[in-house]
């Protein structure tokens, strides 16, 4: 079913959902949908192929402070899809009968409607494919490829309908050499480029050529670095955890918690922000706020303001930016630097080449305190020359000094990443971020 199409019978499921209400009830409805392809790649070649299309309405029904809330397949089918609705709205009025109020309930009763479809510039399957097989030719490639559309949209009894749609895709992959040892990149976006990929491809190759070399030891120690796009999603996504929103910040429990109290700063060239209008996500959430396009979080490295949902707004009794509930960024943009992305291992010198972090956690959350460990292929750089790769390291270093006083700059050239998650559904999480030299990183093994 088409994006139009989808959009209208939307509309005419809860404009009749809204003849059944009783009394005082209000209804809101959320709508996730997907119509996406996936292909997973196995030493060179396709091993599964498959597409998915589905669509589920959310509904929360409420009747003064109480409200109830649960989620509904919708089949396309609008008879069959009337029945489950009127069951599940009669289930939610037996559950919210012995619920008790929500103090923090808030929802939009006055807002305005909206239309945003982003364009469909995604590659055929075949033109994909064909691509991947000629990096794949001769190696050892695995990996996800998804793309597809994906569609939300909110509507409520009060009349308010908002739709979106974003088409986009998803490649994932590694070139395997042996035990542990993989060249591990990405591609995504909104508009398949060929000489971007090759770009891609051509330098996972020269990774995988050096991955063959005996490895670097190096012992515990700070190291001057280099933090590739791929890692810098890693330090961010543990930054989100807590660190933008009304409420983390209240009850002191984000990580940024110095910035607020100590006046504490990032680098001056720190720029982060909620960019909406850049991503992949919609530009409303499940109450029916609508997001601005840009939530400008951190400026010139000072803390200028926060991610505020509905039930923040309604409990600290400030205005809602429309955040989600969970208060974390769905499409974090970090601001490019002066750095060459074509230079890196020279503005580098001597040091580690980072190209992915995994298993970050907090090892101290009031000073920002980050450990996790190098993952896939990390380098030894001698004089802006890649010469080894380099044994696994755990790291244990504040976001106040990688992203803050032992920061030297950030690369001209923003890569976007999608999050690949699928559980599911397509995540609509991206990210759009450059690369980081840090004059030095704290390693602890």
């Amino acid at each position: 079913m088409a994006g139009p199409d989808l959009a209208s019978r939307v509309d005419e499921l809860v404009t009749w959902a809204t003849g059944q209400l009783r009394g005082d009830e209000v209804l809101l409805a959320g709508f996730s949908g997907e119509q996406a392809d996936f292909v997973r790649f196995n030493n060179g070649a396709v091993r599964q192929a498959g597409s998915v299309s589905q669509r589920a309405v959310e509904l929360d029904l409420v009747e003064g402070a109480r409200h109830a809330r649960s989620s509904v397949q919708l089949t396309g089918d609008i008879d069959l899809d009337r029945a489950r609705v009127a069951e599940e709205l009669r289930v939610l009025r037996e559950q919210r009968a012995v619920l008790p109020e929500d103090p923090y309930l808030l929802y939009n009763r006055d807002g305005a409607s909206s239309l945003r479809v982003g364009r469909n510039d995604l590659p055929g399957p075949d033109a994909a494919m064909a691509e991947v097989a000629r990096a794949a030719r001769g190696r050892d490639l695995v990996g996800l490829y998804s793309a597809g559309t994906t569609y939300r949209g909110f509507a409520s009894s009060l009349g308010q309908r908002n739709w979106y749609e974003a088409s986009t895709f998803a490649f994932d992959w590694s070139f395997y050499l042996h035990d542990d040892k993989a060249a591990k990149n990405s591609y995504a976006g909104f508009a398949w480029s060929a000489d971007e990929f090759a770009r891609k491809v051509q330098w996972s190759a020269r990774q995988l050529e050096v991955l063959g070399r005996p490895a670097a030891v190096r012992p515990p120690g700070a190291y001057r670095a280099y933090l590739a796009p791929a890692a810098m999603v890693e330090l961010v996504d543990l930054l989100s955890w807590g660190g933008f929103g009304l409420k983390s910040h209240r009850t002191k429990q984000t990580p940024l918690l110095r910035m607020v109290t100590e006046g504490a700063t990032l680098h001056p060239s720190v720029r982060i922000s909620e960019d909406t209008a850049g991503g992949v996500a919609p530009n409303f959430q499940s109450e029916g706020f609508t997001k601005p396009d840009e939530v400008v979080l951190i400026d010139g490295g000072r803390y200028a303001d926060w991610l505020v949902s509905p039930r923040s707004a309604r409990e600290y009794g400030v205005p809602t930016n429309g955040a989600s509930s969970w208060e974390s960024p769905e499409s974090l943009s970090v601001a490019a630097g002066g750095l060459s992305a074509d230079s890196v291992l020279e503005e580098l010198g001597t040091g580690l080449y980072i190209g992915n972090l995994w298993y970050l956690n907090y090892s101290d959350r009031a000073a920002c305190r980050t450990t996790g460990m190098t993952r896939f292929a990390t380098f030894w750089v001698q004089d802006g020359e890649i010469v080894a790769p380099v044994e696994v390291l755990r790291f244990d270093d504040s976001l106040f000094h990688l992203l803050g006083d032992k920061l030297v700059g950030l690369t001209d050239r923003p890569e976007v990443i999608l999050d690949t998650a699928s559980y599911g559904s397509r995540s609509t999480g991206s990210y759009r971020l450059p690369g980081a030299v840090v004059e030095e990183m704290v390693f602890t093994l």
